[in-house]
């Protein structure tokens, strides 16, 4: 339930309800159910079916296909952080005889494992899992198609492997495990892997007829961790906000923005549509905004998952057709629709609490060589570094705890940031990946790597 404050004016509810209904229209869906979030609330949700009098709402289930991969790597990320495994660890050492142990467990999350795309035949989507009850039905004689680490290419049985991971690590099934430990802290009642009423049917519509065929709904077995879960745009919305600020009863905000950042050398045609891999998450640049999330499909049924971290927004889109609406950009403009129209109105400055003063005598104008930067004190204990001029490599720090920052994105990103002191505990100067940063440019009061000139500085003679 939305309070007034968090309530979406009606133009900007009428504009999201002309979108979908324009995708549902033109894209000939049965049905297709929209959500948009904002902050921890979702603001608006929306529907369009083809039965009159009749409509899908918030609570009614779609198979969402590939969003399913997200909901394993949490999995995953989850046992990396409790020490169980380390994502560079080689899948042999944690799940033996697959064929594909040289692999890596963050190679597998990325799509960078050089694995086949589908499963061998027959097609594993529209066939019962029970045809392929082992991993190695699922990966086939040859099961790496490039170089290990090379290049990105999308893997559906590197899910089925990762899925088979947390059930060696856990001692239980995949789905079992992501019920205990993901859908039950977060409250998704109403994601698994069996649908339960109410839910859509998955239709596939005739390309030059309006004309439909059910699609079948089969238990994908070992392909489970691909694509096998129902959800809810109302569950989708909630596991949006989990994406954008994490939780800590499943996994914490750190290694939720470890999942989104990019993990996967991008193709040219993905340089070309703005799109790139993180772990277990799609990202997209679009409007000039940077989107993260998931999208997926099964026969019948189409989904999409984009969340905007910057603009505090989400959106979820779900249809029960096989193809048609492109969800994908649906999704990706009922964020833009909100943005542009309602864009976010920052939290009140406000000065900090308490300040530690040996930190805060690192603020100001600090110099590499003749590059100028500025380092600012951040609100959460943190640091920036920016280029004055305009150009140059800037980053965000973290506070270590012991008087040392590492890198969080960039050039610098898990490179140590460290200030050095004299004898009389005054700063010499900032050592930053073994680079040198001081007061002044060159400053002959500094241990400046090369030696400074005794000359100093001079003009033309």
């Amino acid at each position: 339930m939305t309070t007034p404050q968090e309530e979406l004016l009606p133009s900007t509810g009428r504009a999201l309800l002309h979108r979908i209904a324009v995708a549902q229209a033109e894209g000939r869906a049965p049905s297709l159910v929209a959500a948009v979030v904002r902050g921890k609330e979702t603001v608006w949700t929306g529907a369009r079916t083809s039965v009159d009098g009749h409509g899908p709402d918030e609570n009614v289930q779609y198979r969402i296909g590939s969003i399913t991969k997200t909901f394993t790597a949490v999995l995953v990320l989850r046992l990396r952080d409790e020490g169980l495994l380390d994502l560079g660890d080689q899948l042999e050492k944690h799940l033996p005889g697959t064929g594909a142990g040289e692999v890596t467990i963050a190679e597998l999350l990325a799509h960078t494992a050089g694995l086949a795309a589908e499963s061998p035949a027959p097609w594993w989507e529209r066939t019962p899992g029970s045809l392929r009850p082992e991993l190695a039905d699922v990966l086939g004689e040859q099961p790496l198609r490039h170089p290990i680490g090379r290049r990105h290419h999308y893997s559906n049985p590197g899910y089925t492997l990762l899925g088979a991971l947390v059930e060696e690590v856990r001692g239980a099934p995949w789905e079992e495990v992501l019920r205990r430990e993901v859908l039950e802290p977060l409250g998704l009642r109403r994601t698994g892997g069996e649908p339960q009423a109410p839910h859509a049917g998955g239709w596939a519509v005739h390309p030059w007829a309006d004309v439909m065929l059910p699609e079948p709904a089969e238990d994908l077995g070992r392909m489970a961790p691909a694509g096998q879960l129902w959800s809810t745009t109302g569950d989708l919305a909630r596991f949006a906000v989990f994406l954008a600020r994490g939780d800590d009863r499943v996994l914490g905000a750190e290694s939720v923005r470890e999942m989104r950042a990019p993990a996967a050398p991008p193709e040219a045609a993905d340089l070309t549509a703005g799109s790139g891999y993180g772990l277990g998450m799609q990202i997209v640049h679009r409007d000039g905004r940077i989107l993260v999330g998931h999208s997926g499909s099964l026969p019948g049924f189409l989904a999409c998952l984009m969340v905007s971290v910057a603009d505090d927004l989400a959106a979820v889109v779900l249809a029960n057709c096989t193809s048609g609406p492109a969800v994908s950009t649906v999704a990706a403009d009922l964020v833009r629709i909100v943005a542009e129209a309602e864009p976010r109105i920052p939290e009140p400055w406000r000065p900090l609490p308490e300040v530690d003063r040996a930190v805060l005598e690192l603020a100001g104008q600090w110099y590499w060589g003749t590059y100028a930067f500025g380092l600012r004190l951040e609100a959460d204990g943190g640091l920036s570094l920016e280029p004055l001029s305009g150009t140059g490599r800037g980053a965000r720090f973290r506070a270590n705890g012991d008087g040392t920052w590492t890198g969080l994105d960039g050039y610098y990103a898990g490179e140590l940031l460290e200030a050095l002191r004299r004898p009389d505990g005054s700063v010499s100067h900032l050592d930053l990946g073994s680079f040198t940063f001081t007061r002044q440019p060159y400053d002959e009061g500094a241990p400046v790597p090369g030696g400074v000139d005794p000359g100093g500085w001079r003009g033309v003679r």
